[in-house]
């Protein structure tokens, strides 16, 4: 084929079109490329934006075609370096709502694999613009990662609060990291190696966050069956640590052999062992964890292998580890949560998840756009009148400065409470609650009416609020890890 040249206009026009497609989608950078791509001035919206800059791109390469210069092997060097990107770009926006769709049907199917009705369309298209037979499977596996990744970071990911804003960048380059050309070239099969550390405080969304970067990694297309070769439901798994006893929190981690120990009846899979060779899994309060299981947690993470309760024979992990934790930083930093060998290897990238009461400060309305999620979830459909009446509850019985200890999660509760009862009250003040704790303790010893195991269990809850962790307070009372964990359930039940 005879090389062709882009002019010096063309080039221009395309180096553009090649940089925002790079760019991080949630990154002012991005918004400015589109911007000038479509030829429209800053103060057009957002959608407007991104539909002329689509557009622009579809009728340059329409041009190309007219000229027969729509193919990849037309040019070379940069010119054909930047026009493969072009060409990607197009395809990605033609396929976008089908992308989208096919992410809704996934989620229905469950985990089993759907087929991809436009994938021979798609493909067609890339053979067309001069793409070799072995990378057309991986650039259109790679469109549809970059897809998910967006519909799941912007969709499940409420807010446009400047906190917000950077948590979704930071999300989206902990799935692409920061040059997604690198990651193309380099990393996308290789992510495993990158685990990551989620932090914030309870309720703020950690899982949330943990799920959009588990169900958007690489999943390779099988262009035999005509889909992917695993659905992205099964992709994402998560253990909470700290509801699992010491003695079975490595049977649960690791797995173990029947007669292992008592109760061993049979064979059990742990969670390493449950994890698909493309998925991620969530360490949720992985502060709570004793030293001997991070020791353990290291060489899963170090040798990519561990070994079942019961037996010495190893057994591969190829999943990535996403670890979630509500302690606070600077104790993670000092050394007071993980040793510093796991904390070295766990904390390849670090990401904070702001609290809700950041989140209102900085955008007043993000608690709007949290409400109307909120309640299009229960009702099944967006309702201004909703809306309204859970903020008039929330303003007479709050105010408008109140925190939300709770965060994202308490919003909820706020949400169904007011629907179910139009009222709700809020949390007293941690230094209130720990105040009227200690003086019906007191006053309970002072009129000698007060059980045992309530005394008990109201002291294990101060110590737990002071301390953070049921291995401190066990260390301070002389007790054993699960009866604390015990002690403060039965004080949160009563």
């Amino acid at each position: 084929m005879k090389k062709a040249t882009l002019n010096s206009e063309e080039r221009h026009f395309f180096k553009t079109v090649y940089n925002a497609a790079f760019a991080n989608p949630f990154s002012d950078l991005r918004e400015k490329l589109d911007l000038k791509i479509a030829g429209l001035f800053p103060s057009a919206s957002r959608r407007e934006s991104i539909d002329q800059c689509i557009k622009e791109v579809d009728h340059r390469i329409k041009k190309l075609e007219s000229q027969g210069r729509a193919n990849i092997n037309a040019f070379h060097d940069q010119d054909k370096e930047i026009i493969t990107i072009v060409f990607l770009f197009d395809l990605f926006y033609k396929f976008k709502d089908d992308f989208d769709q096919l992410i809704k049907d996934q989620i229905k199917a469950e985990d089993t694999p759907i087929k991809v009705p436009f994938a021979e369309k798609a493909m067609h298209m890339l053979h067309t613009n001069g793409f070799d037979a072995k990378s057309i499977p991986h650039y259109f596996a790679l469109s549809y990662q970059l897809r998910r990744a967006f519909y799941f970071i912007s969709n499940s990911l409420v807010g446009n609060s400047p906190c917000m804003q950077k948590l979704k960048k930071h999300l989206w380059y902990n799935v692409f990291t920061y040059n997604f050309d690198l990651y193309n070239k380099f990393l996308w099969d290789k992510m495993e190696d990158f685990s990551t550390l989620l932090l914030g405080e309870t309720g703020t969304g950690k899982g949330t966050a943990a799920k959009a970067i588990g169900r958007s990694g690489y999943i390779p297309f099988d262009t035999k069956k005509q889909c992917f070769t695993q659905s992205f439901t099964r992709a994402f798994s998560s253990l909470n640590l700290s509801q699992y006893p010491e003695t079975l929190l490595e049977s649960e981690l690791f797995g173990h052999t029947k007669g292992a120990f008592t109760g061993a009846v049979d064979n059990y899979q742990g969670v390493f062992d449950r994890c698909s060779p493309h998925g991620s899994i969530l360490l949720d309060e992985i502060g709570e964890i004793p030293s001997h299981v991070q020791i353990k947690l290291l060489r899963v993470l170090q040798e990519r292998s561990f070994s079942p309760v019961g037996t010495h024979e190893k057994s591969r992990f190829n999943g990535r580890v996403i670890a979630a934790t509500n302690r606070p930083k600077k104790d993670i930093l000092s050394g007071k949560v993980f040793r510093d060998d796991f904390y070295y290897r766990l904390c390849s990238d670090i990401i904070e998840v702001p609290p809700l009461r950041t989140r209102i400060r900085e955008n007043p309305s993000e608690i709007d756009d949290l409400l109307d999620f909120t309640i299009k979830k229960m009702a099944g459909t967006h309702s201004e009148k909703l809306i309204l009446k859970v903020k008039r509850i929330i303003d007479r019985r709050l105010g408008k400065d109140y925190q939300w200890p709770g965060n994202v999660r308490e919003l909820e509760q706020c949400v169904r409470s007011v629907l179910l009862r139009r009222d709700y009250k809020g949390k007293q003040k941690d230094e209130e609650k720990t105040a009227s704790l200690k003086q019906k303790l007191l006053q309970g010893i002072s009129d000698r009416d007060i059980l045992v195991s309530s005394l008990v269990s109201g002291y294990c809850k101060l110590l737990y609020d002071d301390a953070g962790t049921y291995e401190k307070v066990a260390k301070l009372t002389g007790l054993d890890r699960r009866t604390i964990k015990k002690h403060i359930m039965n004080f949160k039940k009563a």
